[in-house]
């Protein structure tokens, strides 16, 4: 069954995020990924039907089949899709799950600290996004 491309749904505005689904995306020598960027003002929440707010939350993706993963399972499937796959095996080692999993909803969690901006400046940018990300009517 093939399921590609798996399309990611990252937040393109933290350097963090943006540097690795750059690597990400050089590693994906069969193109394989597709890279959706939610802070982009072309973006609108239709494509996946999730509200922003959920999306900058924690890391989703969407199989081509219409399935929706998130957190650590869609690093665990970008890994595979780009050849590394032992970082996936490695991940879901009994005591290492817990503490990748552990690790990344801290991660999720203090996103915006680490990268210097502000959970009210993101609300702000949601709330004004709301309408930017809304197509209009017909």
């Amino acid at each position: 069954m093939v399921r590609y491309p798996l399309t990611v749904f990252y937040d393109g505005a933290c350097p963090l995020c943006s540097r690795e689904m750059a690597l990400m995306k050089r590693l994906d020598r069969k193109q394989r990924l597709r890279l959706c960027d939610f802070s982009s003002p072309d973006f609108h929440d239709t494509v996946i039907k999730i509200p922003v707010s959920k999306l900058s939350a924690v890391i989703h993706a969407r199989w081509n089949d219409g399935t929706i993963i998130t957190g650590i399972d869609v690093f665990r499937a970008i890994w595979q899709i780009v050849g590394l796959g032992i970082l996936a095996r490695m991940s879901r080692l009994p005591l290492i799950e817990t503490l990748v999993v552990k690790a990344y909803a801290w991660f999720a969690r203090h996103r915006l600290w680490l990268t210097g901006r502000q959970v009210a400046c993101l609300d702000q940018c949601r709330n004004g996004s709301a309408a930017r990300n809304t197509p209009p009517a017909a």
